[in-house]
């Protein structure tokens, strides 16, 4: 028998649709220029509203993405985004990328719960069978959410990204099914 609940949303968050608005929230969590830098190798600047629609519509264009926002149960506050991409159906992987951007947000439990939601997602939903994710060694609280959500470190890119005069290593992680499936029978 199918559960009733609703898949996407957890006690604390809940994964919806882009809404009107939620460009212009992305472009000013964007301003952060340290928020940036730990999202993208790419030089920290401002994107446009423009620019990030023109990202956005792509992304949801794209049959081999899923791209949910990430809201308080409660209100329909933009506190993020979420997204499953470079979907290979044939291989059943995916990769995840995952992006709070107001400091205010940090810390509050937000990230882990629409991880698990998300993995959820691709587990039981798509029927995914690994997802991987990249993250740079100084993003030092993404490494331990990911880690503690059973992520297992791959490999690296080393030297990957210059950042104020230093290089720094792209990790790679991947959690595969039967993994996480284990550690929900575990507690």
């Amino acid at each position: 028998m199918l559960s009733d609940d609703n898949i996407l949303r957890g006690a604390l968050v809940r994964l919806t649709a882009l809404q009107p608005g939620d460009v212009e929230e992305m472009t000013r969590d964007q301003e952060d220029a340290g928020f940036s830098r730990m999202a993208s190798s790419d030089p920290s600047y401002p994107h446009t509203a423009e620019a990030n629609a023109a990202y956005v519509k792509k992304l949801l264009e794209n049959p081999k993405a899923y791209v949910f926002v990430i809201r308080p149960v409660d209100d329909d506050r933009f506190i993020g985004f979420i997204n499953l991409e470079d979907i290979e159906w044939s291989n059943g992987v995916a990769d995840l990328g995952m992006s709070i951007g107001r400091r205010d947000n940090w810390g509050k439990g937000y990230g882990a719960e629409a991880l698990s939601i998300l993995l959820r997602f691709a587990f039981y939903e798509l029927n995914l069978h690994r997802v991987g994710l990249t993250v740079f060694e100084y993003n030092a609280r993404a490494i331990a959410l990911y880690e503690r959500a059973g992520f297992v470190r791959e490999g690296a890119d080393r030297e990957y990204v210059h950042r104020d005069g230093k290089r720094f290593d792209m990790i790679r992680y991947g959690l595969l099914r039967r993994e996480w499936e284990e550690r929900l029978s575990a507690g």
